[in-house]
C-alpha cells in the first residue's frame, strides 16, 4: 500500500467503496512478511548488536542457545554413527542367517514394521480425539452460557439445537475414535505377542544369532529415540532463536536511523530495513482504511 494508493482508496470510501475485510486481509499478509524479515535481518547482524545495551539479553541468550545447538549437533551426529553402525550390524546378521531361517526374520522385520506403523496410527487417533474433546468442552461451555442467557435475550432456540446436534456428532465422532483406539491396541497387543512367538522359535534354534540381532534392534530402536529426542530439541531451541532473532530485527531496524549502534550493525542491509519501513507504513494505511486507525 503506497500513499498514491492510500488516497486512491480513500477517494473509493468517499464514493462508497470500501472492503474491510480486504484491508484487513492485506495488512495481515504484510505483517507476516514484516515478521519475516525481521527474524531475517536479526539473524544476519545479531553477532553486531553485543554493545547494544537494550538488546543485551537477547544477545547473550542467542549465544547460550547457539553453546546449546551446537553441543546437541554433536550428539546427534554421534548418535547417528552408532545408528548407522548399527544397521550394519543388523545387516551383516541377517545376511548371515540360514535359508531356513530367513523366513522367520523376514517375519520379525515385518511385524516390527507394523507395530511401528500401528503405533503411529493410535498416535493420531489420540491427538484427533483430543481435539474432538477440546472442541466438545467449549461447545459444552456455549450451550451452558446460552441457555442462561435464553430467556433475556433474542437467543433462538434454533441456535441452542444447532449446539446441542453439534454436540451429539461431536460425541459420536469421540466414540468412534475411542473404539478406533480399541481395536488398534488390541491389534498392536495380539503383533506383541506374535512376536514374541516369532522371536521364541528363533531362540529355539540360532540363539547366538538371535540375541545379535535383537541387540542390533535394541541399538536402533533406542538410537532413532533418542535421535528424534535431540532433533525435537534443536527444534525447540531453534524456535527460541527465531523469536530472539525477531525481536533484534525489529529493534534495529526501528532505530537504525536515531541509533547509532544500530545504524552500523545495520549498514549492510539497509534494502531491507527501508523495505520493512515501507512495509510498517502500508501496514499502518491498510489499519486506517480499514477502520482501525
Amino acid at each position: 500500500m503506497t500513499p498514491t494508493r492510500y488516497y486512491i482508496a480513500r477517494l473509493g470510501q468517499a464514493f462508497g467503496l470500501f472492503n474491510r475485510n480486504q484491508r484487513m486481509s492485506d495488512a495481515a499478509s504484510e505483517m507476516h512478511l514484516l515478521r519475516e524479515a525481521e527474524a531475517n535481518l536479526g539473524a544476519a547482524v545479531w553477532p553486531k548488536v553485543e554493545n547494544i545495551e537494550a538488546l543485551s539479553i537477547e544477545y547473550w541468550n542467542l549465544r547460550k542457545l547457539l553453546k546449546a545447538r551446537e553441543v546437541i549437533e554433536k550428539h546427534l551426529a554421534d548418535c547417528q554413527s552408532k545408528l548407522d553402525q548399527a544397521h550394519e550390524e543388523r545387516s551383516q546378521v541377517l545376511n548371515s542367517v540360514p535359508e531356513d531361517q530367513q523366513e522367520l526374520v523376514d517375519e520379525r522385520v515385518a511385524l516390527l514394521a507394523k507395530l511401528e506403523k500401528l503405533a503411529s496410527e493410535r498416535d493420531t487417533i489420540v491427538a484427533d480425539a483430543r481435539e474432538v474433546r477440546r472442541i466438545h468442552d467449549g461447545l459444552k461451555m456455549k450451550l451452558e452460557i446460552l441457555t442462561a442467557e435464553e430467556a433475556s435475550s433474542s437467543t433462538t432456540t434454533h441456535e441452542i439445537e444447532g449446539v446441542k446436534i453439534r454436540l451429539a456428532e461431536l460425541k459420536k465422532r469421540f466414540t468412534e475414535l475411542k473404539e478406533k483406539r480399541t481395536i488398534i491396541g488390541q491389534e498392536i497387543e495380539q503383533g506383541d505377542a506374535l512376536l514374541d512367538t516369532v522371536d521364541g522359535k528363533i531362540k529355539e534354534t540360532r540363539q547366538s544369532r538371535r540375541v545379535s540381532a535383537s541387540e542390533a534392534f535394541i541399538v536402533i530402536g533406542d538410537g532413532n529415540k533418542e535421535i528424534s529426542s535431540l532433533r525435537a530439541e534443536i527444534g525447540m531451541l531453534d524456535t527460541q532463536m527465531r523469536h530472539l532473532y525477531t525481536e533484534i530485527g525489529r529493534y534495529v531496524s526501528r532505530n537504525a536511523t536515531t541509533d547509532t549502534a544500530c545504524m552500523q550493525a545495520t549498514a549492510e542491509k539497509r534494502g531491507l530495513i527501508d523495505l520493512m519501513r515501507a512495509i510498517r507504513r502500508s501496514i499502518a494505511l491498510n489499519h486506517q482504511l480499514a477502520g482501525n486507525a
